[in-house]
């Protein structure tokens, strides 16, 4: 009998479609989609679909897999790799009784407040924090810890609509709309070397990990118009920061309660030495961090998570075999992209290094995000190399917009 599991992808971008992939070459299984936009090659992934109108609903997605079910009988597993939809996901899975993370455990991820709260209770070192829901939390907020604060959504997606407030007058006016049913989450502002940590974990237990370096950490990005952001998986883990890394990791997935699948753990090495967690979820890193951990590794890093999430497989040992590398391309100004220069010098550059590349659009709006309008992913034998492939990527591919 083919097993059959649900999986929810809105729209069918690249990243998502390499997933789906992974789970149709999975034995016995048939894929039955969760979509907004079916892909215009969905018999590539997809047995059956089912259509809904919000994927991030609840109400969408069970009524989508009720019509699966009347189609093929219960599920044997519910899946997706989106933030937004991860708590969503966990009710389908207890609502039609289908193994997989359960709601609880889904929120612990999902709001930063209770992440936050639970990695403390467990002796986890986290940045100290508040959810605000009137301005007058704020001002206490600040008197306890001082400026800068970040404020950021309870819930939000990598860095957006988070920011920094480096005095009162400025929290003020931030905080001004706050409520408890519109609350923002204040956090002490940690400063140092930013970092990932991406884990597999089957059975409760975190069995294999990676780390990457942040240059610089996103939020800088973000606040400086001219930096490019780049992230860099080094050749060896073997320096006692990344090995104490991964013991915060390991522990950190098991106080939230994880048991079968990936995440991706954001965390700061302070100054003084001292190590302390941004923030960790519940699936595979972004796509092109995602990518370059099977890169570095020499692995599928989609059929991975696929054995996890439905197998409750670890797939492969994970032996660190390269380094590998991420430039985002990102330009100085606003508007449409009117022209990429340098694409020929770069691509001599790198020669047989380059693994992909996606080059800004001409004619689309710049994006504001600290992954810019494209990326260039590269692999080489060494750490130096790919920092130094790295580099001749930012200082030779351009990106211009409309004056």
């Amino acid at each position: 009998m083919p097993r059959h599991v649900v999986f929810v992808a809105p729209t069918p971008t690249e990243a998502a479609m390499r997933f789906a992939r992974a789970l149709a070459a999975l034995d016995d299984v048939r894929v039955l989609g969760v979509v907004r936009t079916p892909p215009p090659d969905a018999a590539r992934y997809y047995h059956d679909l089912a259509r809904v109108d919000d994927p991030t609903d609840v109400r969408d997605i069970l009524a989508a897999v009720e019509l699966l079910q009347r189609r093929y009988g219960r599920p044997d597993r519910i899946v997706g790799v989106q933030e937004e939809l991860m708590v969503p996901l966990a009710a389908a899975r207890e609502h039609f009784d289908v193994p997989g993370t359960r709601p609880h455990t889904a929120l612990l991820f999902r709001d930063k407040a209770r992440m936050k709260d639970a990695l403390r209770a467990a002796g986890l070192p986290v940045a100290r924090h508040r959810l605000v829901t009137s301005p007058r939390d704020a001002d206490e907020f600040a008197a306890e810890v001082g400026f800068p604060l970040i404020l950021k959504p309870p819930a939000g997606v990598g860095a957006r609509d988070t920011f920094r407030v480096t005095s009162r007058d400025a929290l003020r006016r931030a905080v001004a709309r706050v409520s408890p049913a519109r609350p923002v989450l204040a956090e002490e502002m940690l400063v140092g070397r930013e970092h990932s940590l991406e884990t597999i974990t089957v059975g409760g237990e975190p069995r294999v990990w990676s780390c990457s370096n942040y240059l610089p950490g996103c939020l800088e990005v973000l606040e400086t118009p001219w930096i490019q952001w780049a992230c860099v998986l080094p050749r060896a883990l073997d320096a006692p920061v990344y090995r104490r890394a991964r013991d915060l990791g390991f522990a950190a997935v098991r106080a939230l309660g994880l048991e079968d699948g990936m995440t991706h753990m954001e965390w700061f090495e302070r100054a003084d030495g001292s190590l302390a967690i941004g923030e960790i979820a519940a699936r595979p890193p972004g796509p092109q961090l995602c990518q370059m951990t099977g890169l570095v590794h020499g692995i599928d890093p989609y059929r991975a998570w696929a054995r996890a999430a439905v197998d409750g497989e670890l797939d492969a040992p994970w032996e660190r075999r390269y380094a590998a590398g991420c430039a985002f391309v990102r330009g100085v100004g606003r508007g449409r992209v009117t022209a990429v220069t340098g694409v020929r010098a770069t691509a001599a550059a790198l020669g047989g290094a380059l693994v992909e590349a996606k080059l800004p659009t001409i004619g689309a709006m710049k994006h504001e995000g600290y992954e810019g309008d494209g990326y260039v992913v590269v692999r080489h034998a060494s750490t130096a190399g790919v920092r130094a492939l790295i580099t001749a990527v930012v200082e030779t591919l351009k990106v211009h917009y409309e004056a």
